[in-house]
């Protein structure tokens, strides 16, 4: 908080007054979609966060709505890329604190999530069933992928000395919330296990588990339960903040 002096007129005469300015602006909170999904899916949450007091950024990974047709020939180079320009595009809007940028990441948007806070600084962290990749396949196109061979990397013990992402993780000094699904067809019980203990030194680490849910949250009493837990801890971080 600072002051600025003012000069304020009244019937001719002159008072002084101050003002109390907050030096810094509002936080900016970056929502990242999961595979086959779309910005379409995180709008109500963009406008429910909003009313905190925040400035939401939805956006299409390519490969995705618009971009549809590059779907088997992107690559999680790219839409790495496709963060980071949206990151920076967040942050370069007039009203948002760059000391304080939230991202929220749904499955492979999750596991871009945490590689972008090696590129960017992130302070708030929101990874919902995070997925995982080889990093032998960062280049290679994600949508012809083996989903045999990904089962199998992702019911198996890994650390951060062996997969990009979970390195991010174990350097990544800021807040987490992590969130499972129950009955997750795609990221199993030990993906989410080995994110959740990759965070060594993270300012906070919330961990959750939404009961009956499958990966997709497609029932409805699933997606309102992680609405009120992403709600919530972004208020918590957000209020806490200021």
């Amino acid at each position: 908080m600072h002051s600025e002096t003012i000069c304020i007129t009244v019937d001719g005469d002159h008072i002084d007054g101050t003002f109390a300015v907050p030096r810094t602006g509002v936080p900016g909170i970056l929502f990242v979609h999961g595979w086959t999904g779309s910005q379409q899916s995180d709008l109500k949450l963009a406008r429910d966060i909003a009313t905190l007091g925040c400035v939401g950024l939805t956006f299409d990974l390519r490969g995705h709505a618009a971009t549809e047709a590059m779907r088997m020939s992107v690559t999680p180079r790219q839409n790495l890329h496709d963060v980071i320009a949206a990151y920076d595009t967040l942050v370069s809007h007039p009203l948002v604190d760059r000391s304080a940028i939230a991202v929220v990441g749904s499955s492979y948007g999750a596991y871009l999530a945490t590689i972008l806070t090696t590129f960017r600084p992130v302070r708030w962290l929101s990874l919902r069933v995070p997925a995982l990749y080889r990093d032998e396949q960062w280049s290679l196109a994600k949508g012809q992928l083996d989903r045999l061979d990904l089962t199998t990397y992702r019911n198996s013990t890994i650390g951060p000395e062996d997969n990009r992402a979970l390195a991010a993780c174990a350097r990544f000094q800021g807040d987490v919330l992590a969130i499972e699904s129950e009955f997750d067809d795609l990221v199993p019980h030990m993906t989410v296990a080995n994110y959740v203990a990759a965070f060594r030194q993270a300012h906070s680490l919330t961990y959750r588990i939404i009961a009956g849910a499958d990966h997709a949250l497609s029932d409805k009493e699933a997606r309102a339960a992680y609405g009120s837990l992403l709600v919530g801890w972004i208020r918590e971080m957000v209020l806490g903040a200021r």
